[in-house]
């Protein structure tokens, strides 16, 4: 290279600037790989912001879905970073950044970003919904009728399943699971004159929108009002009205809480209320050189997620100081870890809205191509013998692959079946089939990648079942 350079430096003219390849060194040449991620989750968010790309309801799922990306970036990627600020990191990446200065870039650019998703929400998403007979609504709009019904809902289903708490110095601050969602109460004892603070966590088995039927209120309009937000039913008659599927209507279950806090502190005055998240470190780091048994050290590093470290708090932009405060100091957060959010907070909850039949405001369903190779008239094994099959995913049916697992399993001639998994859904036929041929007497072998990550546990799940039909299971390999 250096007698090429200089061969062609000489034909130049006189005087004329000569072009070097800079260093590979050079920080300028490279992409920071977070940074890079959050661009990647700004093409997700715009799915949602252009109302050319897609129906309503496929909007609302790119929403989810950048919302749910955020919440594993955070518990992988941001908590790393955290960690590494905490190590004293001097090794810097390729792009020469430093941890702190990474963790500086993403709040910087995430902001925007965010703004953006709850802008689409409240100001376009949320209104056409509402056009289309798809209405969230808050707690404040709701009929006399309406909270009623709540408030029955929320003694017979939700009050058995929630646990109110309070912390003061005889009370320790509770542990927070990771992405819950949670209130920070103030309470005023009148008794004492003392003020207490409580956290009510809403678990994850209620729905986060509870449905809501039509109906009508036939309590005096001055009889509502009189009732106030969260106030028990007193006359009113809680009537279904005209048909139930012209509207479905829903309420974040955290506001029916809110609303019925009484219930759940009885004797005391709730001053404020206010919803928060968290959101915890959930890399799971293993030495394998010191893991004996890769199965169990993958259950213990699944357990340990529910109390890694807090590396985001997401809270209600109305919150006060001194309720940010205390949550920040017992949580162990520093403000450049609080994200402020207009509600609804974990916007990935949205995905469940895809659940409803509403099937002009989605995208038309996609049914993968059959190639015609395949139609049934002779054995997959005869298909191949002829030659190879290329298929691509997911244009092409899968259904084949999953037919050729089938088949092996049936085949008297297959004396062996040796396979890798990574990701594998709960109830798949390929564990079915590959259980089958166990029990036919053939033999089976499985390579499981147990560190698919957010799916260890499934994994774990079913690679036992494997493991109890005969299945030889080879739980990963070293590094």
């Amino acid at each position: 290279m250096g007698s090429k350079t200089a061969i062609k430096a000489r034909s130049l003219a006189p005087g004329a600037a000569v072009a070097t390849k800079p260093a590979c060194s050079d920080a300028e040449l490279y992409l920071n790989r977070d940074l890079s991620w959050l661009e990647f989750n700004r093409r997700v968010l715009e799915e949602a912001l252009d109302p050319a790309l897609h129906p309503l309801l496929e909007r609302v799922k790119f929403l989810a879905i950048f919302n749910a990306n955020l919440d594993e970036f955070f518990m992988i990627r941001v908590s790393g970073l955290k960690q590494q600020v905490l190590a004293g990191a001097v090794e810097l990446p390729p792009d020469g950044m430093t941890p702190a200065e990474q963790l500086a870039a993403i709040r910087e650019r995430l902001l925007p970003m965010l703004d953006q998703a709850v802008a689409c929400w409240t100001g376009e998403l949320l209104p056409k919904l509402h056009q289309a007979g798809i209405r969230i609504r808050t707690y404040d709009e709701l009929t006399g009728a309406e909270r009623a019904w709540l408030t029955e809902y929320f003694l017979r289903e939700v009050f058995p399943v929630l646990t109110p708490l309070v912390f003061d110095p005889g009370h320790p601050f509770p542990h927070i699971s990771n992405l819950s969602i949670n209130l920070a109460v103030k309470l005023l004892d009148p008794a004492e004159g003392a003020v207490h603070y409580g956290r009510i966590k809403v678990p994850a088995t209620l729905p986060r929108l509870a449905s809501l039927p039509l109906l009508t209120d036939r309590a005096p309009a001055d009889e509502r009002r009189a009732r106030g937000r969260g106030g028990r039913r007193s006359g009113a008659s809680p009537v279904p009205s005209g048909d139930a599927s012209a509207h479905q209507d829903f309420v974040w279950i955290e506001q029916v809480v809110a609303a019925n806090l009484a219930y759940l502190y009885p004797g005391v005055e709730i001053v404020e209320a206010y919803a928060f998240r968290v959101t915890r470190d959930a890399d799971i780091e293993i030495q394998e050189d010191e893991a004996d048994d890769l199965l169990r050290t993958i259950e213990r590093g699944i357990r340990q997620r529910r109390f890694g470290p807090v590396v985001r708090v997401e809270i209600d932009k109305a919150m006060t100081q001194h309720m940010r405060g205390l949550l920040t100091q017992n949580l162990g957060i520093a403000p450049e870890g609080v994200y402020e959010v207009d509600e609804p907070l974990g916007m990935s909850s949205l995905i469940s809205l895809l659940d409803i039949d509403r099937y002009d405001l989605k995208d038309r369903p996609f049914v993968p191509h059959l190639p015609a190779l395949f139609n049934g008239k002779e054995s997959i094994f005869s298909v191949i013998r002829r030659g190879d099959v290329l298929l691509h995913h997911p244009y092409d049916s899968f259904a084949p692959v999953i037919d050729f697992i089938k088949a092996a399993a049936n085949d008297p001639h297959v004396l062996a079946i040796k396979q890798t998994l990574y990701r594998v859904g709960s109830n798949s036929p390929v564990v079915e089939a590959l259980t089958r041929a166990r029990e036919s007497g053939k033999q089976v072998a499985v390579l499981v990648e147990l560190k698919a990550r957010f799916d260890e546990e499934n994994n774990i799940v079913w690679a036992r079942a494997l493991e109890r039909a005969g299945v030889h299971v080879v739980y990963g390999l070293l590094g």
